[in-house]
């Protein structure tokens, strides 16, 4: 008995004894001395547990950061990214011109000048047949460094650049308020579907249209090229029309943002629209929200003066209306000036800098017909610091990613 109780007390001291050392836990015979150290910088943190039971536990070394996997681009980012990457500033800023064609020499400018596209008018198409038509914009997109927009206003009614000649088209297209009263939304449909076949099959990939203007009063300028009188029944037809281009796969530009209204011609001279900005966020931006929600890709935005916003500059010149347009419509529209050769705006620049004034405004295409000024201007402008490349590369690559999304540029 006496031996048995003293060989418990001699275990009980054993287990006491290796409590009570610092015996550091290996894992599977693991020599505990060969443990790395604790890395310098980190502090040992004890528990309370830890602590009772008289060990450290050592935290396990970590690995060597490794570098983070690079980013994915997305394909059309990584096309964007390559463009961009393979364009000089120059060519950049030729992307931004939206320029009417010569009536000669077109070919020949592409080889100068990177330009974003060409616009055509009546003019350009005169006594020319469908094959002769696409055999000149062929001619103009195998010369051109980046696939062209090609342009033209086809609205119908009394703008009709493709339909005027006969050898395209039999008659040239009615107006939208025409077909509206002969048929009603079908009729609608089906001459933006005709509309669209027609001019892509001329080669041409842009249609500077629908009108979304709201105009009651027959007397107003922009009535015949109207849709309609109230907005709710305009942004519905606007809706229609944008849907039916993007299933056709052509581009459509909403204009004139941010409505015409009652306004007189800007063609010849200056207007002023002295009406509230309720009128306008209450009914003139609905049709252009509701084209932009459709699938429209670009908005014009008009030379009138619009009190409500800026007494000063014309829309199209003016910082505070582009603001007011990115907020209503988005910061991926690509935003277009109408025609900086017009006189309603002649009396607000100095020729020269039109371009440079459009820029500054947030435009990130210019239509005009002075490629070369607008182009060594923007230059300049952009050397002198008043113009960063910054802006000029975002404006590019929304103009780059409307050209993938018609696909001109393959992905």
């Amino acid at each position: 008995m006496k031996s048995v109780c003293m060989k418990l007390a001699l275990a009980l001291l054993c287990i006491v004894f290796l409590c009570g050392c610092g015996i550091l836990p290996a894992d599977d015979g693991a020599d505990v001395s060969s443990a790395a150290p604790i890395e310098d910088g980190v502090e040992e943190e004890t528990t309370e547990n830890e602590e009772n039971l008289g060990y450290t536990v050592i935290p396990a070394t970590r690995d060597e950061e490794s570098e983070p996997p690079p980013v994915e681009l997305d394909p059309k980012d990584e096309v964007l990214e390559t463009l961009l990457s393979d364009m000089s500033l120059e060519e950049r800023v030729a992307q931004m011109l939206f320029v009417s064609c010569p009536s000669s020499g077109g070919a020949e400018i592409l080889s100068e000048y990177a330009l974003g596209g060409y616009i055509f008018f009546a003019s350009h198409f005169s006594g020319l047949t469908a094959e002769e038509v696409r055999g000149m914009v062929e001619d103009l997109q195998r010369n051109a460094k980046i696939p062209l927009l090609i342009g033209v206003d086809e609205e119908g009614g009394t703008v009709v650049r493709v339909s005027s000649n006969p050898n395209l088209r039999e008659k040239p297209f009615a107006s939208p308020r025409e077909l509206l009263a002969e048929g009603g939304d079908a009729l609608l449909i089906a001459d933006a579907q005709e509309k669209s076949q027609l001019l892509l099959s001329l080669g041409i990939n842009v249609n500077l249209a629908p009108v979304c203007d709201i105009s009651a009063n027959q007397d107003d300028f922009i009535y015949d090229r109207s849709f309609g009188d109230d907005a709710e029944t305009v942004s519905t037809y606007i809706s229609q029309v944008v849907m039916t281009m993007c299933e056709e796969g052509i581009g459509s530009v909403l204009k004139h943002f941010p409505g015409y209204g009652n306004c007189a011609d800007t063609h010849e001279g200056i207007v002023v629209d002295h009406r509230a900005a309720e009128d306008f966020t209450s009914s003139d931006f609905l049709p252009f929200q509701a084209g932009v929600e459709s699938g429209a890709r670009a908005v014009m935005v008009c030379h009138n003066i619009v009190e409500a916003f800026d007494a000063e500059l014309p829309a199209s010149l003016s910082p505070a209306v582009h603001e007011i347009l990115r907020e209503t419509l988005g910061d991926n529209v690509v935003v277009l000036t109408d025609d900086l050769d017009m006189q309603g705006i002649q009396a607000y620049t100095d020729g020269a800098s039109a371009a440079v004034q459009a820029v500054l405004a947030g435009n990130d295409l210019l239509l005009t017909s002075d490629y070369e000024g607008s182009i060594h201007a923007i230059l300049a402008a952009i050397e002198e610091g008043r113009i960063s490349a910054e802006q000029i590369d975002a404006s590019v690559k929304r103009i780059l990613t409307w050209k993938i999304d018609l696909g001109l540029i393959p992905v």
